[in-house]
């Protein structure tokens, strides 16, 4: 596995582009589809546990627009139990191979490494490790070697505790110096920067209005220089906030996609790389629809900085 000379463009000035690696370039943010190939998943309770079931909801997600598939075979699900690395390994390998071989851009979400080197072996392109590497000290020099995109997100900690973790005194502030952290242990390990990704890691060891921060200030992440991915999909926060007014139980988890369609379409606009979704085609709609804006207001913005407005 070697790097590509070629780039992606970049989305902010001052962002280093990224090695593409086969990945897409369509001039908009990117909508990553989730495959979850665990039995306890958050958001879809299994429904893709078996492999067959998991080659073909990635394979409706690509029909659906999404641009990378992510596979998954551990639930960082608040209060998961890890499987073992065998397990992982059985659950991922064989989905990565068949979508890979099927012409998806297929994404491992994975912590281990060994995990990590055998999806990239049957054709994964890119790594999503929600542990920044801190899960596994093998991880950053295997990036380093594979010379693949990678996303790094802010982690504090495994899911079984990692809500007692939720403690900051500025969390955009403490995030934006955890990752700057995890950023230069990547480039010291030997991570090229055009591969390295962030990922603000919403709803790890977060609160409700610990992500409502974070996305309120989401500039600021785009600022430290590097693509961004952004996982708010069905997440707990959304919930809450839609919660039924006569009995206050949250939103359930299939039932928040609008709201995590609005959180797409504001991340977009304030420039983030990709965003990781379940319900791809209305954020691959959403994104269009940014995408298409931006462009009009940018062509306002040009007029009225040379004099001539519009109409």
């Amino acid at each position: 596995m070697t790097a590509t000379a070629h780039a992606t463009t970049s989305p902010h000035p001052g962002t280093p582009e990224l090695h593409p690696h086969g990945l897409p370039r369509p001039g908009r943010t990117l909508v990553m589809g989730v495959v979850n190939v665990t039995p306890d998943s958050f958001s879809d309770g299994g429904l893709s546990f078996a492999a067959d079931a998991a080659v073909a909801q990635g394979l409706a997600l690509l029909e659906q627009g999404a641009d990378i598939v992510d596979v998954g075979g551990e639930s960082t699900r608040p209060g998961a139990a890890r499987p073992p690395v065998e397990e992982e390994l059985r659950r991922v390998l064989p989905v990565v191979r068949e979508l890979a071989a099927a012409g998806a851009i297929v994404s491992v979400d994975t912590m281990r490494a060994e995990v990590a080197a055998r999806a990239l072996d049957v054709g994964a392109r890119l790594v999503n490790d929600v542990s920044g590497g801190l899960a596994d000290p093998a991880m950053l020099p295997l990036m380093a070697r594979a010379g693949t995109p990678y996303v790094l997100m802010h982690w504090r900690g495994h899911s079984a505790g990692m809500q007692a973790n939720a403690v900051y005194d500025d969390v955009v502030t403490d995030i934006l110096d955890e990752l700057r952290l995890r950023i230069e242990a990547g480039l010291e390990a030997g991570i090229a920067p055009g591969c390295l990704v962030v990922d603000p890691g919403l709803g790890f060891a977060k609160t409700p209005a610990h992500n409502w921060e974070v996305l309120g200030r989401l500039g600021d992440v785009v600022a430290l220089g590097h693509p961004v991915l952004v996982g708010a999909s069905r997440k707990s926060f959304l919930g809450s906030l839609l919660a039924d007014p006569a009995t206050g139980q949250p939103r359930p988890a299939r039932l928040r996609d609008a709201a995590t369609t609005a959180v797409s379409v504001l991340a977009s606009a304030r420039g983030v790389w990709c965003l990781r979704v379940h319900d791809v085609a209305s954020t691959a709609d959403a994104v269009r629809v940014t995408a298409r804006w931006g462009i009009e207001v940018a062509a306002v913005d040009a007029a009225a900085s040379a004099g001539s407005p519009l109409g």
